[in-house]
C-alpha cells in the first residue's frame, strides 16, 4: 500500500491539463452493452474505477482495450452472461450502472448489491423504483438484485429522493428507456452534465431522448442502438479541485480543457473567497495572493455546489481569515475528513449537516489517513498548503477519481512523494519520541533526514511502471 509525502509551503504556477470526467466515463462505458459494434471512447482517465468497470464489462462478454492514444474500445462478444459478481461490484459502488443496460438489452441482469459507503447513505431504491415502473420484475436475494423483463414499456417515472435526485439512478433508468417500447417520461431526473453526456452519446447511437439538462426527460424508446466514436467531457471535479488549489497555495494556475458552464457555482465561491478566475475558450486562469475571506457554502445537486468538491472548500475556508460555514445537503454526514482537517491544524466544529470553520493562519504538517475519495484530495490540498511535511495514507481513494494527480502538481512546484507505507519512509521531521519536549523542525539536524524527493523528470520514470500496470 501507498502513501504520500508531502512537504508543503510552494506556492503552485504553471499549467495543467484537466482530465475526462470519471462520472460520466462510468455510465457511459456501462451503457456500451447495449449497442451493436465497437464504442470507441475518448478521454476516459486512466483511473483505478475504470479498471474494475473494465473487469465487471469483460465478465459481462465485452472486450474492453485501451490502444495506444489512450481511447478505450469495447465491444460486446457474448450476450449471454449476466452477472456483476460482488467480488467487483464491491470495489466500486458505480458498478451498479450495468443493470439497466444489461435489462434492456439482455432481459435480465444480476447484480450485487454496492454495500455501505463512507459518505452516507446510498440506496439504490430509485433505481429499482424506475426499472419495475418499466416492466421489470425484480427480487433481492442473498445480497444480489435479480431482475427480468421479456419487455419493457414506456411510463411515467418520478426519481425524486429525500436529498434530491439521483444520479447514477437517472444513467440507469435512461440506458434501459432507451430500448423501451412506447415513451417514457422521466420526472425530477438529475440534471448533472455527466448525466447530459451519457444521453448524448445514447442519441447519437440512434436514442431519442429529449430534455436533457432539465429534470424532465422524455424519452421515445427505440429497437435497436449503434456503437458511436464519443470524447467523454472535462472532469468538473478534478478541475475544482485543481482551482482550489491554487487558491490554497497562493499561486497562479491556467487550467487547460475545462468548461466554464460546468463550473459556475464553484467559481462563483472560490471568487467570493478573493481570489481571480479567468475564463477564456476551454482554459480558466486562477490567481490569489492573499489569504481567502470566509464564505458560507451549500452542497446542493447541479447547478449548485457539487459535494464532490465539498472536502476541498473545506480545507479552503480552514485557511480563511474569519468563520465560514460548510453545509451538505446532498451527503449530510460526509464530514469524516474533519478531524483529519483539525490534526493538520483546521479549527472545525460539526452541527448536524454543517461544519463550522474558524479560520486559522497557519496548518502544520502531520500524519492523516484518507476516507475517501474526495476526502483524499482535501487532505492533499491542506498538505501542501501546511508548513512542514505531511503524510497521507490509504493513497487508494485519491486513485480512483484522479488520474495522477500527485504528478500533476509536482509538475506546477508541488512537492509530492509516492512511497511505500512503510515506517522507514516516514520524514524525520514526523518520528516523535517520548522525550521530545517541543516542537521538532523540519530542517533540524538532529533529525534523520526525511525521504529523497524526485525530481519532476525523475519522479515520471518512477512511475511509469505503477501507471502502465493500472491501466484495463
Amino acid at each position: 500500500m501507498d502513501m504520500l509525502v508531502v512537504r508543503g509551503g510552494h506556492s503552485l504556477r504553471g499549467a495543467v491539463t484537466i482530465g475526462g470526467a470519471k462520472n460520466a466515463a462510468l455510465p457511459i462505458m456501462a451503457a456500451s452493452l447495449v449497442a451493436e459494434g465497437t464504442t470507441v471512447l475518448h478521454g476516459i482517465p486512466d483511473l483505478v474505477d475504470v479498471t474494475t468497470l473494465s473487469h465487471v464489462l469483460r465478465s459481462l462478454g465485452a472486450r474492453v482495450t485501451r490502444r495506444i492514444d489512450g481511447a478505450i474500445e469495447i465491444t460486446v462478444e457474448d450476450q449471454q452472461p449476466c452477472l456483476a459478481d460482488y467480488e467487483l461490484v464491491r470495489r466500486m459502488r458505480a458498478s451498479v450502472c450495468v443493470l439497466g443496460p444489461l435489462l434492456a438489452r439482455r432481459k435480465r441482469a444480476c447484480v450485487s448489491l454496492p454495500g455501505g459507503c463512507n459518505i452516507g447513505h446510498r440506496p439504490i431504491d430509485l433505481h429499482l423504483k424506475g426499472l419495475r415502473a418499466l416492466g421489470a420484475e425484480i427480487t433481492i436475494e442473498r445480497g444480489y438484485v435479480f431482475a427480468r423483463a421479456d419487455r419493457l414499456r414506456g411510463t411515467d417515472i418520478y426519481l425524486g429522493g429525500s436529498f434530491g435526485s439521483t444520479v447514477t439512478g437517472t444513467c440507469n433508468v435512461m440506458s434501459a428507456a432507451v430500448l423501451a417500447e412506447g415513451v417514457t417520461r422521466i420526472s425530477a431526473a438529475a440534471c448533472e452534465p455527466e448525466v447530459v453526456d451519457l444521453g448524448k452519446m445514447l442519441n447519437a447511437m440512434g436514442a431519442r431522448i429529449e430534455g436533457l439538462g432539465t429534470p424532465l426527460l422524455r424519452i421515445e424508446g427505440v429497437k435497436h442502438l449503434d456503437a458511436v466514436e464519443h470524447t467523454v467531457i472535462p472532469d468538473r471535479i478534478e478541475a475544482a479541485t485543481i482551482m482550489i488549489a491554487a487558491a490554497m497555495t497562493k499561486g497562479e494556475l491556467t487550467l487547460h480543457n475545462v468548461s466554464a458552464d460546468h463550473l459556475a457555482a464553484v467559481t462563483d465561491v472560490v471568487r467570493s473567497t478573493g481570489a481571480v478566475v479567468e475564463f477564456s475558450d476551454s482554459q480558466a486562469i486562477v490567481r490569489a495572493t492573499k489569504a481567502p475571506r470566509p464564505v458560507d457554502v451549500t452542497a446542493l445537486p447541479y447547478p449548485g455546489i457539487p459535494t464532490d468538491v465539498q472536502a476541498q472548500l473545506t480545507a479552503l475556508l480552514a485557511l480563511a481569515d474569519g468563520i465560514s460555514i460548510v453545509t451538505d445537503k446532498v451527503f449530510p454526514d460526509r464530514f469524516m475528513h474533519i478531524p483529519e482537517l483539525m490534526r493538520l491544524g483546521a479549527n472545525i466544529r460539526r452541527e448536524g449537516a454543517s461544519a463550522i470553520i474558524s479560520g486559522t493562519n497557519r496548518l502544520s504538517g502531520t500524519c492523516v489517513m484518507a476516507s475517501d475519495l474526495r476526502a483524499s484530495a482535501a487532505l492533499l490540498l491542506a498538505a501542501m498548503a501546511a508548513d512542514g511535511e505531511s503524510i497521507i495514507r490509504r493513497v487508494y481513494h485519491l486513485d480512483r477519481g484522479y488520474e495522477r494527480l500527485e504528478r500533476k502538481l509536482n509538475a506546477v512546484g508541488a512537492e509530492i512523494l509516492r512511497v511505500v507505507d512503510d515506517p522507514a519512509n516516514m520524514p524525520g521531521s514526523l518520528q516523535l519520541s517520548m522525550d521530545d519536549q517541543s516542537t521538532p523542525s523540519i530542517d533540524s539536524s538532529d533529525t534523520p533526514p526525511p525521504p529523497k524527493f524526485l525530481r519532476h523528470h525523475e519522479f515520471g520514470k518512477a512511475s511509469e511502471k505503477r501507471e502502465a500496470n493500472s491501466r484495463p
